[in-house]
């Protein structure tokens, strides 16, 4: 895989082209699966995660579920490629910086499927829509799944469902989230008590790289807590009425803002605009 083939093309969770894009930037659906006859990634030895990659590599190369993934060693790339991969979403922290040992990913041209090896869980599967497509993602990401199973076995449990190194992902091992953009609600104070009301329904609200990251830009992640004991459908149908909501509400405060002080929010984005066109040094927190 050449990295910079992909400098000219925007992320596929960027493009903005996707159903409800005024609101919804992407939606995206993780899998974590482990290999039933290996330890688990913490407990693995080099040797072991070796093992994993030539595994995982082989089924990938074999899997027929309508993507082209080529694998890149993600130990061998610079500290700049990794943390593009990580600002195309494509990998995690974690994976580019935080772990020892063999790993790597493999993901297609389009950057809408990719599949991390030897992160927190043997196999991390994701795949990413611009806009809001929890269906679409949800069948994109099942037939990969089946294709890997087909040559993999997994960790399962007749009982428990699928076994991962962390118990919060047991069951489903499913994190479906989608990212909003929420200024609206954030300049007329609505914000934390959206999120109030989301904690109490046990759904987990996220900065724009997922867990312990800050939202910057008004960007927010907002996925399922519970894998155990709920279908993959029952998971996503609470999430989609979620979304509609605050959807709603984000749309309805922007509306009040443009009736109220559309003068003064013109003048803010100008004055944005003419920043990030004239600044020769900026942090990542202020351009967003």
């Amino acid at each position: 895989m050449k990295l910079d083939d992909l400098l000219p093309n925007l992320g596929e969770w960027l493009r903005g082209t996707g159903p409800e894009s005024d609101v919804v930037v992407s939606t995206r659906i993780r899998l974590a699966r482990n290999l039933a006859d290996l330890p688990f990634a913490t407990r693995a030895t080099a040797a072991h995660k070796a093992e994993v990659i030539a595994r995982a590599k082989e089924a990938i190369a074999k899997a027929d579920a309508g993507h082209r993934l080529e694998y890149a060693d993600i130990p061998s790339l610079a500290p700049l490629d990794r943390q593009f991969l990580v600002e195309r979403q494509l990998i995690s922290r974690e994976l580019a910086g935080g772990l020892e040992g063999p790993r790597g990913v493999a993901f297609d041209p389009t950057e809408t499927a990719s599949v991390m090896v030897n992160e927190e869980d043997h196999l991390r599967l994701q795949v990413l829509r611009s806009g809001f497509a929890l269906d679409e993602a949800w069948s994109d990401i099942d037939k990969l799944d089946d294709a890997l199973e087909q040559r993999l076995t997994y960790a399962f449990h007749t009982q428990f469902g699928y076994l991962t190194a962390c118990p919060t992902n047991v069951g489903t091992g499913m994190r479906a989230s989608v990212m909003l953009h929420l200024p609206a609600l954030g300049l007329t104070k609505q914000i934390d008590k959206v999120f109030r009301a989301l904690q109490k329904i046990n759904l987990a609200v996220r900065g724009l790289h997922g867990e312990g990251s800050r939202a910057f830009g008004d960007l927010y992640q907002i996925s399922n807590h519970v894998t155990l004991g709920k279908s993959e459908g029952k998971i996503l149908g609470e999430i989609r009425e979620v979304i509609v909501t605050i959807m709603q509400y984000e749309r309805q405060a922007r509306a009040a803002l443009m009736k109220e002080r559309r003068q003064a929010e013109h003048d803010r984005a100008h004055r944005a605009v003419g920043t990030l066109g004239s600044a020769t040094m900026i942090t990542a927190e202020e351009t967003m």
